[in-house]
C-alpha cells in the first residue's frame, strides 16, 4: 500500500486510518516461509505540531519450526509501530525513530516487511527451556532422556580414570 503524505507534509490535519491485511506468505526466514495468515496493521499517519507521525499496531501468526528439537511451532506476534516521518533529514544524523520519505510516498507494506523482519527473534525456539536433540540418537529431549551414554570430554578422561579406581 502507498501512501501519498503531501499534503500532511504540507501542514495538512488529516488523519489517515491505517486498516489492512498483508499478503507476506513470500517472506523468508531460515529458509521458510512462516507467515501463512497474512499481517494484520491498523493504526494512523496523523501531523501534530508540524511533525508527521505514524502509528500503528502490526499483528501475525508464526508458523515454522523449533531451531533446538525440529518441532512445529506456531505463535501469535505483536507489535507497536511508532516512527516519525520525514521528507529529509540531515546526512549526519542517525534515528532509528525516523524513516524518510523522500518523494513524499510512503510504501507501507515494504516498511511492515522490514519491520517484521527486525522484530523476529534470530533463533526460534518452541519454549525458552527446550533442551534441543540428542547429539547422538536424535532423540527429542523435552520428551525425556535418551539411553545414550554420555561422551566425556578426552582432556577429562585421565580424573575419571581416577574416580574409577577408588
Amino acid at each position: 500500500m502507498r501512501i501519498d503524505l503531501t499534503n500532511l507534509f504540507n501542514g495538512s490535519n488529516e488523519v489517515i486510518p491505517i486498516r489492512l491485511t498483508l499478503d507476506l506468505s513470500e517472506l523468508e526466514y531460515s529458509g521458510y516461509n512462516p507467515l501463512k495468515n497474512g499481517v494484520s496493521v491498523n493504526g494512523s499517519i496523523y501531523a501534530k505540531a508540524g511533525v508527521v507521525y505514524l502509528d500503528c499496531n502490526v499483528e501475525f501468526d508464526f508458523y515454522g519450526v523449533c531451531d533446538r528439537c525440529a518441532e512445529d511451532i506456531s505463535k501469535k506476534f505483536s507489535f507497536k509501530l511508532e516512527k516519525i516521518l520525514v521528507s529529509e533529514m540531515a546526512s549526519d544524523a542517525d534515528f532509528d525513530d525516523y524513516i524518510v520519505v523522500e518523494s513524499g510516498v510512503l510504501d507501507l507494506d515494504e516498511l511492515i516487511e522490514e519491520e517484521i523482519t527486525l522484530f523476529l527473534p534470530a533463533k526460534m525456539l518452541c519454549s525458552e527451556d527446550c533442551k534441543g536433540l540428542c547429539m547422538q540418537c536424535g532423540k527429542n529431549l523435552n520428551l525425556g532422556n535418551c539411553s545414550c551414554k554420555k561422551e566425556v570430554d578426552p582432556r577429562m578422561a585421565a580424573l575419571l580414570q581416577l574416580l574409577d579406581e577408588e
